[in-house]
Protein backbone atom coordinates (compact mmCIF):
# COMPACT_ATOMS: atom_id res chain seq x y z
CA UNK A 1 0.00 0.00 0.00
CA UNK A 2 1.34 3.25 -1.00
CA UNK A 3 0.73 6.20 1.58
CA UNK A 4 3.45 9.29 1.95
CA UNK A 5 1.50 10.29 4.78
CA UNK A 6 2.30 6.72 6.66
CA UNK A 7 5.78 6.66 5.49
CA UNK A 8 6.29 10.49 6.06
CA UNK A 9 4.61 9.40 10.37
CA UNK A 10 7.33 6.25 10.46
CA UNK A 11 10.36 8.16 9.25
CA UNK A 12 10.07 10.65 11.73
CA UNK A 13 9.56 7.99 14.40
CA UNK A 14 12.79 6.99 13.25
CA UNK A 15 14.81 10.59 12.91
CA UNK A 16 13.59 10.32 16.66
CA UNK A 17 15.45 7.00 17.64
CA UNK A 18 18.44 7.61 15.63
CA UNK A 19 18.83 11.17 17.58
CA UNK A 20 19.00 9.05 20.82
CA UNK A 21 21.15 6.48 19.43
CA UNK A 22 23.29 9.37 18.57
CA UNK A 23 23.57 10.78 21.23
CA UNK A 24 24.20 7.29 23.55
CA UNK A 25 26.72 6.16 21.38
CA UNK A 26 28.97 9.81 21.37
CA UNK A 27 28.66 9.77 25.15
CA UNK A 28 30.51 6.10 25.43
CA UNK A 29 32.66 7.44 22.19
CA UNK A 30 33.62 10.60 24.70
CA UNK A 31 34.35 8.09 27.60
CA UNK A 32 36.38 5.47 25.80
CA UNK A 33 38.94 8.09 23.42
CA UNK A 34 41.28 7.58 26.07
CA UNK A 35 41.68 3.69 26.27
CA UNK A 36 44.26 3.23 23.67
CA UNK A 37 45.73 1.18 26.11
CA UNK A 38 43.25 -0.33 28.13
CA UNK A 39 43.00 -3.75 28.26
CA UNK A 40 40.34 -3.81 25.26
CA UNK A 41 43.18 -2.26 23.34
CA UNK A 42 40.83 -0.07 21.24
CA UNK A 43 38.58 2.54 21.44
CA UNK A 44 36.44 0.78 19.50
CA UNK A 45 36.87 -1.87 21.10
CA UNK A 46 36.34 -0.03 24.77
CA UNK A 47 33.36 1.12 23.51
CA UNK A 48 31.97 -2.19 22.25
CA UNK A 49 31.72 -3.61 25.65
CA UNK A 50 30.06 -1.20 27.14
CA UNK A 51 26.08 -1.72 27.73
CA UNK A 52 25.49 2.22 26.71
CA UNK A 53 27.08 1.27 23.79
CA UNK A 54 24.78 -1.62 23.29
CA UNK A 55 21.76 0.75 23.73
CA UNK A 56 23.22 3.59 21.06
CA UNK A 57 23.39 0.18 18.23
CA UNK A 58 19.62 -1.03 19.68
CA UNK A 59 18.47 2.25 19.15
CA UNK A 60 20.26 2.66 15.69
CA UNK A 61 18.29 -1.17 14.60
CA UNK A 62 15.34 0.17 15.97
CA UNK A 63 15.26 3.12 13.95
CA UNK A 64 16.35 1.45 11.00
CA UNK A 65 13.41 -1.19 10.92
CA UNK A 66 11.45 2.31 11.23
CA UNK A 67 12.78 3.19 7.70
CA UNK A 68 12.04 -0.07 6.21
CA UNK A 69 8.13 0.42 7.26
CA UNK A 70 8.80 3.92 6.13
CA UNK A 71 10.12 2.81 2.65
CA UNK A 72 7.25 -0.04 2.33
CA UNK A 73 4.49 3.06 2.20
CA UNK A 74 6.66 5.63 0.71
CA UNK A 75 9.42 6.30 -2.18
CA UNK A 76 13.13 7.11 -1.25
CA UNK A 77 12.39 11.10 -1.85
CA UNK A 78 9.86 11.19 0.75
CA UNK A 79 11.76 9.26 3.59
CA UNK A 80 15.10 10.55 3.37
CA UNK A 81 14.77 14.12 3.57
CA UNK A 82 12.38 13.45 6.82
CA UNK A 83 15.25 11.61 8.52
CA UNK A 84 17.21 14.57 8.49
CA UNK A 85 15.14 15.88 10.65
CA UNK A 86 17.03 13.81 13.58
CA UNK A 87 18.83 17.06 13.94
CA UNK A 88 15.42 18.24 15.01
CA UNK A 89 15.37 15.57 18.12
CA UNK A 90 19.30 15.75 18.52
CA UNK A 91 19.38 19.21 19.59
CA UNK A 92 17.38 19.25 22.68
CA UNK A 93 18.20 16.06 23.80
CA UNK A 94 21.66 17.13 23.34
CA UNK A 95 20.88 20.58 25.27
CA UNK A 96 19.21 18.51 28.29
CA UNK A 97 22.04 16.24 28.23
CA UNK A 98 24.48 19.32 29.31
CA UNK A 99 22.27 21.39 30.85
CA UNK A 100 21.82 24.44 29.03
CA UNK A 101 18.81 25.31 26.92
CA UNK A 102 17.99 25.25 23.10
CA UNK A 103 18.93 29.04 22.05
CA UNK A 104 16.97 31.30 19.64
CA UNK A 105 19.33 30.66 16.44
CA UNK A 106 19.35 26.62 17.07
CA UNK A 107 15.51 27.52 16.94
CA UNK A 108 15.10 30.17 14.21
CA UNK A 109 17.96 27.00 12.06
CA UNK A 110 15.64 24.20 12.97
CA UNK A 111 12.40 26.22 11.73
CA UNK A 112 14.00 26.71 8.47
CA UNK A 113 15.16 23.00 8.28
CA UNK A 114 11.73 22.13 8.65
CA UNK A 115 10.37 24.32 5.75
CA UNK A 116 12.93 23.61 3.82
CA UNK A 117 12.57 19.91 4.26
CA UNK A 118 8.78 20.41 3.72
CA UNK A 119 9.12 22.01 0.14
CA UNK A 120 11.48 19.24 -0.80
CA UNK A 121 9.06 16.31 0.36
CA UNK A 122 5.71 18.42 -0.20
CA UNK A 123 6.39 21.12 -3.61
CA UNK A 124 8.56 18.08 -4.98
CA UNK A 125 6.02 15.32 -5.19
CA UNK A 126 8.34 12.40 -5.24
CA UNK A 127 7.47 9.92 -7.86
CA UNK A 128 8.17 6.09 -7.51
CA UNK A 129 10.82 4.64 -9.48
CA UNK A 130 11.80 1.03 -10.65
CA UNK A 131 10.96 -1.96 -8.54
CA UNK A 132 13.70 -4.04 -9.60
CA UNK A 133 16.57 -1.97 -11.08
CA UNK A 134 19.13 -3.58 -13.52
CA UNK A 135 22.04 -5.76 -12.28
CA UNK A 136 24.18 -3.60 -14.72
CA UNK A 137 23.18 -0.38 -13.06
CA UNK A 138 23.84 -1.22 -9.37
CA UNK A 139 27.41 -2.70 -9.83
CA UNK A 140 28.60 0.71 -11.80
CA UNK A 141 27.40 2.71 -8.51
CA UNK A 142 28.14 -0.14 -6.18
CA UNK A 143 31.88 -0.20 -7.93
CA UNK A 144 32.15 3.44 -8.42
CA UNK A 145 31.34 3.82 -4.32
CA UNK A 146 33.73 1.03 -3.20
CA UNK A 147 37.25 2.84 -5.26
CA UNK A 148 35.95 6.47 -4.30
CA UNK A 149 35.01 5.35 -0.17
CA UNK A 150 38.30 3.11 0.17
CA UNK A 151 40.17 6.18 -0.81
CA UNK A 152 38.73 8.45 1.47
CA UNK A 153 39.35 5.64 4.49
CA UNK A 154 42.74 6.10 3.25
CA UNK A 155 42.99 9.71 3.38
CA UNK A 156 41.21 9.77 7.11
CA UNK A 157 43.90 7.14 8.38
CA UNK A 158 46.41 10.00 7.09
CA UNK A 159 44.56 12.74 8.48
CA UNK A 160 45.17 14.24 12.16
CA UNK A 161 41.69 13.51 14.63
CA UNK A 162 40.03 16.56 13.71
CA UNK A 163 39.81 16.11 9.85
CA UNK A 164 39.62 12.44 10.14
CA UNK A 165 36.75 12.47 12.11
CA UNK A 166 34.73 14.71 9.72
CA UNK A 167 36.32 12.75 6.42
CA UNK A 168 35.16 9.34 8.16
CA UNK A 169 31.72 11.34 8.74
CA UNK A 170 31.22 11.97 5.32
CA UNK A 171 32.25 7.96 4.54
CA UNK A 172 29.68 6.81 7.10
CA UNK A 173 26.94 9.36 5.46
CA UNK A 174 27.20 7.42 2.31
CA UNK A 175 27.58 3.94 2.48
CA UNK A 176 24.02 4.66 4.92
CA UNK A 177 22.98 6.16 1.37
CA UNK A 178 23.99 3.00 -0.17
CA UNK A 179 22.06 0.88 2.69
CA UNK A 180 18.92 3.26 2.14
CA UNK A 181 18.43 2.20 -1.73
CA UNK A 182 19.51 -1.25 -1.21
CA UNK A 183 16.44 -1.31 1.75
CA UNK A 184 14.05 0.00 -0.52
CA UNK A 185 15.37 -2.42 -3.14
CA UNK A 186 14.61 -5.43 -0.63
CA UNK A 187 11.71 -4.02 0.59
CA UNK A 188 10.48 -4.23 -2.91
CA UNK A 189 11.72 -8.22 -3.31
CA UNK A 190 9.66 -8.73 0.34
CA UNK A 191 6.43 -7.47 -1.08
CA UNK A 192 6.01 -8.55 -4.44
CA UNK A 193 8.59 -11.21 -4.55
CA UNK A 194 8.58 -13.72 -1.37
CA UNK A 195 10.44 -14.12 1.84
CA UNK A 196 12.39 -16.94 -1.07
CA UNK A 197 12.81 -14.32 -3.29
CA UNK A 198 14.41 -12.32 -0.04
CA UNK A 199 16.84 -14.70 1.26
CA UNK A 200 18.22 -15.52 -1.92
CA UNK A 201 18.70 -11.86 -3.13
CA UNK A 202 22.18 -10.16 -3.48
CA UNK A 203 20.24 -6.78 -2.34
CA UNK A 204 19.71 -8.34 1.33
CA UNK A 205 23.48 -9.86 1.77
CA UNK A 206 24.39 -6.58 0.67
CA UNK A 207 22.02 -4.86 2.74
CA UNK A 208 23.60 -6.65 5.96
CA UNK A 209 27.13 -5.63 5.02
CA UNK A 210 26.30 -2.06 4.33
CA UNK A 211 24.99 -1.51 7.98
CA UNK A 212 27.63 -3.77 9.66
CA UNK A 213 30.85 -1.34 8.18
CA UNK A 214 28.55 1.28 8.68
CA UNK A 215 28.40 1.31 12.23
CA UNK A 216 31.71 0.32 12.65
CA UNK A 217 33.23 3.51 10.22
CA UNK A 218 30.48 5.31 12.21
CA UNK A 219 31.70 4.57 15.54
CA UNK A 220 35.27 5.53 14.23
CA UNK A 221 34.27 8.41 13.48
CA UNK A 222 33.08 9.16 16.86
CA UNK A 223 36.42 8.27 18.66
CA UNK A 224 38.15 10.15 16.22
CA UNK A 225 37.01 13.64 17.72
CA UNK A 226 34.02 16.18 18.83
CA UNK A 227 30.89 14.78 17.69
CA UNK A 228 30.63 18.45 15.89
CA UNK A 229 33.65 17.30 13.69
CA UNK A 230 31.89 14.40 12.19
CA UNK A 231 27.87 14.59 12.29
CA UNK A 232 27.17 17.49 9.69
CA UNK A 233 29.52 15.75 7.25
CA UNK A 234 27.75 12.45 8.18
CA UNK A 235 24.22 13.97 8.46
CA UNK A 236 24.15 15.75 5.31
CA UNK A 237 26.28 12.85 3.08
CA UNK A 238 23.49 10.40 3.46
CA UNK A 239 20.33 11.50 2.07
CA UNK A 240 22.84 13.41 -1.15
CA UNK A 241 24.27 10.08 -1.29
CA UNK A 242 20.38 8.82 -1.50
CA UNK A 243 18.90 11.36 -3.70
CA UNK A 244 21.46 10.70 -6.60
CA UNK A 245 21.21 6.62 -6.10
CA UNK A 246 17.20 7.15 -6.11
CA UNK A 247 17.74 9.04 -9.40
CA UNK A 248 19.85 7.14 -10.85
CA UNK A 249 19.18 3.31 -9.77
CA UNK A 250 15.86 3.50 -9.03
CA UNK A 251 14.89 6.23 -11.01
CA UNK A 252 12.31 8.00 -8.97
CA UNK A 253 12.30 11.64 -9.83
CA UNK A 254 10.62 14.86 -8.40
CA UNK A 255 7.51 16.09 -10.60
CA UNK A 256 8.92 19.82 -11.15
CA UNK A 257 10.38 21.19 -14.19
CA UNK A 258 11.60 24.07 -15.52
CA UNK A 259 11.72 27.32 -13.04
CA UNK A 260 10.34 25.29 -10.34
CA UNK A 261 13.81 23.63 -10.10
CA UNK A 262 15.04 26.69 -8.99
CA UNK A 263 12.72 26.30 -5.80
CA UNK A 264 13.78 22.78 -5.19
CA UNK A 265 17.69 23.63 -5.40
CA UNK A 266 16.74 26.38 -2.87
CA UNK A 267 15.05 24.64 -0.58
CA UNK A 268 18.15 22.12 -1.30
CA UNK A 269 21.02 24.45 -0.10
CA UNK A 270 18.72 25.61 3.10
CA UNK A 271 18.19 22.36 4.15
CA UNK A 272 22.49 21.41 3.62
CA UNK A 273 22.84 24.97 5.24
CA UNK A 274 20.90 24.36 8.19
CA UNK A 275 21.55 20.75 8.45
CA UNK A 276 25.12 21.56 9.12
CA UNK A 277 24.83 24.32 11.47
CA UNK A 278 22.52 22.27 13.73
CA UNK A 279 24.74 19.20 13.75
CA UNK A 280 27.47 21.89 15.17
CA UNK A 281 25.41 23.58 17.47
CA UNK A 282 24.01 20.64 18.74
CA UNK A 283 27.21 18.77 19.83
CA UNK A 284 28.84 22.21 20.94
Amino acid sequence: MHSNLLAVVFALLSALTVAWGTILRHQVAEQTSGDRDDAHGTPVLSAVARPKWWAGVFCALAAYGLQIIALGFGTLLVVQPILVLSLMFTLPLAARFDGRRVSRPEMAWATLLTVAVGVVVVWGRPLPGADFPTLNRWMTVLGIGVVVLVGLMWLASRLQLRSRALVLGAVTGAIMGYLAVLSKSVVNIFNQESATALLTSWEAYGLVACAVIGTLVQQASFNAGALKNSLPAMTITEPIVAFVLGYLVLGERFQVEGTQWLIMAGALVVMVTSTVVLSRRGVE
